[in-house]
């Protein structure tokens, strides 16, 4: 297997969004196929950024969804899955992951944050719950508060909420699978995934990027 990425999995999602939650195991299936010739790469997408009005967590749509479609989904991909009691903002949470990302626990992070929303149904967007999450990772409480605090990574979220748009992203998750060009040659185009697509779909656009075969 290859020891540097032959492979660029861009993936914009939410915290807040349980279907992007649903694309974890989707995720790991991968990078326990392809192990370091693959590089996933998050993005921020908030559904909800402010001044959007948030949902009511007790609507009868929302109860809907889960009972049809999440819960379902969650039950075939092996995820624990409760209807969190809160619909926060989550840009917060993103720039808890950027501010991980500095000393090599984003993936910790990340992680934990998704199964602190919807499993133990914590609110993600009170900076207080974000600390006592990211310090359960390894992560200084009190200089996470100060990065919160001051901003340091809000322009990093907003940058790739931008360029999401530029590149049509409307909705999450929404992945793009990509690689290098041999040398002297184009790459072939990047191939877009949206939604909760199963890992057959991943595959399959794995074998129309290497159509001689996954190099290693």
């Amino acid at each position: 297997m290859a020891t540097t990425p032959s492979l660029y999995v861009d993936v914009w999602s939410d915290f807040v969004c349980p279907f992007c939650y649903l694309q974890m195991p989707v995720l790991d299936q991968l990078r326990n196929a392809y192990g370091d010739a693959v590089e996933i790469r998050w993005h921020a997408f908030e559904l909800r950024p402010e001044p959007t009005p948030l949902p009511d967590p007790d609507s009868e749509a929302l109860h809907d969804s889960w009972e049809k479609s999440i819960y379902p989904l969650a039950n075939d991909r092996g995820l624990t899955m409760r209807m969190p009691p809160v619909q926060p903002r989550s840009r917060k949470a993103f720039e808890t992951a950027l501010f991980a990302r500095e000393t090599n626990r984003y993936d910790l992070v990340h992680r934990a944050i998704f199964k602190a929303y919807f499993e133990d149904g914590l609110d993600i967007g009170d900076a207080d719950a974000l600390l006592d999450i990211a310090a359960t990772c390894g992560i200084d409480p009190e200089l996470l508060e100060e990065s919160l605090a001051e901003g340091e990574f809000t322009d990093l979220v907003i940058e790739d909420e931008e360029f999401a748009k530029k590149i049509g992203v409307t909705g999450v998750p929404f992945a793009v699978l990509s690689r290098d060009g041999a040398p002297g040659e184009e790459p072939p185009p990047p191939i877009a995934l949206r939604g909760a697509a199963p890992v057959q779909h991943f595959e399959a656009a794995v074998e129309r990027l290497f159509p001689d075969g996954f190099p290693g």
